[in-house]
């Protein structure tokens, strides 16, 4: 691996050995340390011209004295002594469709090599957190729950209950992820109860009837206890997936704010509690422009509920802090952003999902989920009847030809994973709207985890200051940069 080159002065300095979570936001020590940069400065390149793909660089990036430093570019400061919200990480999702193409389709070596390369952290970008969908989502072969019954039929005792279905491609490739990543976390969400449950006696359309709050809530037991036993342990679940939103033509579920207090309080709280089921529970999930339906759940159950999910595809992202601080003990994760046809590759299309990663911190969150892991030629396959897809998979495999494509995706989540570490924290760090802006975090060993985005069409030199040093990069027009390095108290 290429070092670049550090200038520094002889100081005695100290690491500290540990970076304990915190809650977000927290105010500084009374007695702030002072901190220096102890090590070369590693950067990874992505230009939006698709020049640079997260290419490692052996440009100089220097460390000066911060008087001797030029004075010529932007400037980014960072502050390890203000520090926010503990970080889980960035991923995607094992849908049906992507597990079995990723399993089915790609030839063993291929698959292992992706799975190397989605959640090594040394081979691999390290992706650390994964959402899955419980049961059929749009992006499945079939529909299916884990209880399906005959139609005016019922399991009231879920005695049919089985994941049988997720044994052949999705957990096989959930038990290599966690191999490869054993700090990953499994997150859960159901598109749809069994349509037995539903006013609609259909996983497609309807309702949850509330008579089945309990039954349904056993359902997500069965669920967690059978993942398991297979060695899964689901860190969250959300009630359910986008439920403002009822498709009418993939699984679904209606499920308004005031139904989601009355599952959770009547059905899914109680259960989790007398299985003794430590996980957690989030609320909404869905998208930014109904800040609304979260605020309605946390007002009413707070105690009952451990954060809010949130998804890309309505609002603007200040909705996560604007919900988080009247809520500052309940967490944000950022569960869902979906690349797609409607923005055009390559620049439009990255510049979406780095400043998406950059902003979805900046505002609390402490993941960064994009959607299938892997689609098709076809952007598939999705359920019968659904019709051609616009998304696009983190990776692509060809059910033809059998080729493998990473996409613009998996770059893009690279520049916030490769490098984020267990118990990483948010640090303060500078951005300027329309100019640049930029996205730190603090791991454990005192590394550096720094994101930074030159959004003008102009090269210019990133100047990143800590305390009286500062790092100078040049960077292209339009490119993000991953710098990490170590950094040290100083006695």
């Amino acid at each position: 691996m290429n070092m670049t080159k550090l200038i520094t002065a002889g100081l005695t300095c100290a690491l500290l050995s540990s970076c304990a979570p915190i809650k977000d936001p927290v105010d500084p020590p009374e007695d702030p340390k002072v901190y220096r940069i102890g090590s070369s400065v590693e950067v990874y390149l992505s230009t939006m011209d698709a020049s640079n793909l997260f290419n490692h660089m052996s440009e100089d990036a220097i460390v000066y004295d911060k008087q001797a430093a030029p004075k010529t570019g932007f400037d980014v400061t960072i502050d390890p002594n203000e520090t926010y919200q503990n970080i889980l990480g960035a991923g995607a999702s094992f849908t049906d469709s992507a597990a079995y193409l990723i399993n089915s389709i790609l030839s063993p070596q291929q698959r292992d090599e992706l799975m190397v390369k989605l959640f090594d952290k040394e081979e691999g970008i390290g992706l650390s957190f994964i959402r899955q969908p419980m049961g059929a989502s749009d992006f499945a072969r079939d529909f299916y729950t884990y209880d399906d019954q005959a139609k005016g039929q019922t399991d009231e005792d879920l005695s049919d209950f089985s994941i049988d279905h997720d044994k052949t491609d999705v957990l096989p490739l959930l038990k290599q992820a966690l191999r490869l990543n054993p700090d990953l976390k499994v997150m859960a969400s159901p598109w749809s109860a069994p349509g037995w449950m539903k006013t609609s006696d259909n996983t497609v359309g309807g309702s949850l009837k509330p008579e089945y709050y309990e039954e349904y809530a056993q359902y997500f037991v069965k669920f967690i206890q059978a993942y398991q036993q297979e060695g899964i342990e689901i860190f969250a679940v959300t009630p359910q997936n986008e439920p403002l939103y009822i498709p009418k033509h993939y699984p679904g579920l209606g499920m308004s704010a005031y139904q989601q207090v009355q599952f959770i309080q009547k059905g899914l709280y109680p259960a989790f509690q007398e299985a003794g089921l430590t996980t957690k529970i989030l609320a909404y999930d869905h998208n930014w422009d109904r800040k609304d339906f979260p605020l309605d759940v946390l007002k009413a159950i707070p105690e009952l509920v451990d954060g809010v999910a949130w998804h890309v595809y309505g609002g603007k992202v200040i909705a996560q802090s604007e919900v988080f601080n009247e809520f500052p003990d309940h967490d944000v994760y950022f569960t869902e952003a979906s690349g797609g046809e409607w923005v055009p590759p390559f620049e439009a299309a990255f510049h979406d999902q780095i400043k998406n990663g950059i902003d979805v911190f900046r505002n609390h969150s402490r993941t960064y989920v994009l959607w299938n892991m892997a689609l098709d030629e076809n952007n598939g396959p999705t359920v019968p009847g659904f019709g051609r897809s616009t998304c696009r998979g983190i990776v692509t495999v060809n059910q033809e030809t059998k080729e493998l494509t990473y996409n613009l995706d998996y770059y893009s989540l690279a520049h916030f994973s490769k490098f984020m570490k267990k118990d990483a924290l948010r640090i303060d760090s500078t951005k300027a709207e329309g100019n640049f802006t930029s996205v730190a975090f603090l791991n454990p060993d005192l590394s550096v985890n720094l994101v930074v985005y030159n959004i003008q069409n102009t090269a210019r030199n990133a100047l990143i200051h800590l305390n009286d040093q500062t790092i100078v990069y040049p960077m292209p027009a339009k490119s993000v940069a991953t710098m990490t390095f170590k950094i040290e108290v100083v006695e």
